[in-house]
């Protein structure tokens, strides 16, 4: 299936050689058979609009099976035809760039198509026809500029054996290698729905990341990010755990009119060879917003039919509220059925990411403090999943299955590829770069979620030349990768003006070093038992050798991040939060200023609003976090303020729960939400 112009016919003709099947073209040998005399005749004694519904009704009486059937241009049109040769068989779009199929058209000297009124052109009446196309897709064939039918025909066979072979497909635990992972079979809407891996490991795609040649990366360029999301994730995610239709349907939902910018994550220039990606327009002002607008909705669609699930999270600040708004946007069944609740820090948050949490209080999703630091909360929810007595008691005695939406989820993760690779996209759209050519990109990083998306976009085909992980003095990244050792004895998180990355025990370094190490998931388990038991471990030399070539780390002090804040204002006029401030310092030192650096800017500054005025050395800011953000918002021109940084402030200023630094009392509060969310006890 494809336009007029895609190459239906003769790639057809290829695939079925290669299958050894027969080939049948539904002009020559459906509609002419059927009619007795050309297409072309019917047509003109018909017109347009009852030429489609002979077409159509032809269609609708062809029945085959075990052979390649090239459709027509304007077969998609009709719902009843379609959905009847969606019955029988595997529909495959050949999406082919608008202008080769012009250049194609141009040589058969074909100036008009079906449906194609007087005066309209041919190029509108082809992306007007794409809706069709992309409604009735079992299996899209993305084709890259200057494709050829038989290029085009070898990537058809591809796309067709991965539909019929899920199982090449499935995931498997960080901490499984040899006969154990060939016993392992997960499918994405498993992990999506699980999160952590039964042994405490976590999800990883057991083939690694599809690769995605210079071509199709060049087709994505003058796309939007929505339709950048789709395509990208279709190929990471199988047909068969999520229709092409359904994803695209969350996607646009994910990304439309809930974030402030119509760019979604726009990049901006800051100053010579430094670039800033901007993460949070979305909702909640944060980079978690990328992904956790999409999370539940996936999450949602692969959930089994017979119980409630309870999403528990910790989180450092951002990813609370960006969960909790993610999830709000559920509705019917789903919605009933589905319970967030998240432990944070309750000294270890900015006071507007407080507010931000406490502002849903209405629904299946709740927000508790806890008197302890974000890894304890993390521990705290890892060790809930580990011990079988609870799990097992929930379900049992509530019906209810425990998940999570931290970056641990792969769910989770996957959604932060996108950016990454479609920020390298828009330098190639503005001129800054040519396809191909490198780009640094450095990440204020914490739990090396956001790190570790940017890796997995390289490996994908995006041209990253080195990932900074930028650490603020809680450094416990930066020594890792300098020094090979992850050391967390004698070591105490200390606060930060960023504390969103105020992380010792970095979870997501657990695929890293899983990545690095060629999949060595008995390396992995027991490097992150020692790390359980002994709060130490050391890699060797050659993994850290091949560490090292992915990514680079640094860290910066207070007065170096606020100080990084205050230059970039004085001089662009552009007010970056404190995270982005850690990313700036570290840049400056480390980037070597040969290539573009993309600076990943997590956090809207409104966030972090008394640490910015610091910065800024204002005195005596307002105390009220609204009033704070409003004169934020007139001291900078760039970028400007948050359409919906100030919703939900004055409904989050209310008492909260709060839990001792014990698991117990953790484990409590899951057991009496589910009461009261499923139960309504």
């Amino acid at each position: 299936m494809g336009p007029p112009g895609a190459g239906k016919t003769t790639v057809g003709r290829i695939v079925a050689h290669k299958l050894g099947l027969p080939a049948v073209d539904v002009d020559d040998d459906v509609l002419e058979v059927a009619w007795k005399r050309p297409v072309a005749a019917v047509l003109a004694s018909l017109g347009g609009r009852r030429f489609l519904e002979a077409e159509g009704g032809a269609l609708c009486q062809f029945s085959a099976s075990g052979c390649v059937v090239s459709l027509t241009g304007s077969n998609p049109l009709h719902a009843e035809a379609m959905r009847h040769v969606r019955q029988s068989g595997l529909v495959v779009y050949l999406d082919v760039d608008v202008e080769d199929i012009l250049q194609r058209l141009g040589r058969m000297k074909v100036n008009r198509i079906v449906g194609q009124e007087a005066g309209v052109p041919m190029r509108d009446i082809l992306l007007y026809r794409k809706q069709f196309y992309e409604k009735w897709l079992d299996v899209r064939v993305l084709c890259g500029r200057g494709d050829t039918e038989e290029e085009v025909a070898e990537k058809v066979v591809r796309a067709v054996q991965r539909y019929q072979s899920r199982d090449e497909e499935t995931y498997v635990s960080t901490r499984r290698s040899g006969e154990e992972r060939s016993k392992d079979k997960a499918y994405f809407s498993d992990v999506a729905v699980e999160g952590l891996a039964a042994d405490g490991g976590l999800y990883v795609p057991r083939n690694g990341f599809p690769q995605v040649d210079a071509g199709e990366w060049k087709r994505l360029v003058s796309m939007s990010y929505p339709e950048r999301a789709l395509l990208l994730l279709e190929k990471c995610i199988h047909p068969l755990d999520v229709s092409a239709a359904d994803l695209r349907s969350m996607v646009f939902k994910a990304y439309g009119s809930n974030f402030s910018s119509e760019q979604v994550a726009p990049v901006k220039h800051l100053m010579e060879h430094q670039f800033v990606l901007e993460l949070f327009h979305g909702p909640t002002g944060s980079f978690k917003d990328l992904a956790l607008q999409l999370m539940p909705q996936l999450f949602a669609h692969c959930l089994p039919l017979m119980c409630n699930y309870l999403v528990v999270v910790a989180t450092s600040g951002d990813t609370g509220s960006a969960v909790l708004s993610g999830f709000s946007r559920l509705s019917g069944v789903d919605a009933q059925r589905t319970g967030v609740l998240v432990f944070f820090p309750e000294e270890g948050v900015s006071e507007i990411q407080k507010l931000q949490m406490l502002g849903f209080g209405e629904g299946n999703g709740r927000a508790v403090g806890v008197l302890s630091d974000f890894d304890f909360c993390q521990k705290s929810i890892k060790r809930m999943f580990g011990e079988s007595g609870l799990v097992g008691h929930l379900a049992v005695e509530y019906g209810t299955v425990l998940s999570t939406a931290n970056s641990i989820n792969w769910a989770r993760l996957l959604p932060q590829v996108v950016y990454h690779s479609s920020c390298y996209l828009d330098l190639c759209r503005d001129g800054v770069i040519r396809f191909g050519e490198p780009v640094d990109v450095c990440i204020p990083t914490g739990n090396f979620g956001n790190a570790m998306s940017a890796v997995y976009a390289k490996q994908m085909g995006v041209p990253i030349r080195k990932v900074i992980c930028a650490s603020n003095h809680n450094r416990v990244i930066t020594d890792l990768i300098n020094t090979g050792e992850y050391d967390l004895r004698r070591r105490r998180l200390l606060p930060s003006h960023s504390p969103a990355i105020d992380i010792l025990k970095s979870s997501n370094v657990e695929r890293f070093i899983f990545h690095a190490s060629d999949g060595d998931g008995g390396l992995v388990e027991d490097l992150f038992t020692r790390l359980d038991t002994q709060k130490h471990f050391r890699v060797a030399a050659p993994l850290l050798g091949r560490m090292r070539q992915e990514v680079q780390a640094g860290c910066c002090s207070e007065d170096e991040c606020l100080s990084a804040v205050r230059r970039v204002h004085a001089r662009t006029g552009y007010l970056m939060d404190t995270h982005t401030g850690v990313a700036k310092a570290v840049a400056d030192r480390l980037q070597d200023g040969s290539c573009p650096v993309v600076l990943c800017s997590t956090a809207h500054y409104g966030k972090f609003a008394p640490a910015v005025f610091k910065a800024l050395g204002i005195q005596n800011p307002p105390e009220d976090p609204v009033e704070q953000l409003r004169q934020l918002e007139r001291t900078a021109p760039r970028p400007g303020g948050h359409r919906d940084m100030l919703r939900g402030l004055r409904g989050g200023s209310g008492a909260h729960s709060v839990c001792q630094a014990d698991y117990r009392e953790l484990e409590e509060k899951v057991e009496s939400f589910i009461c009261e969310t499923f139960l309504k006890v």
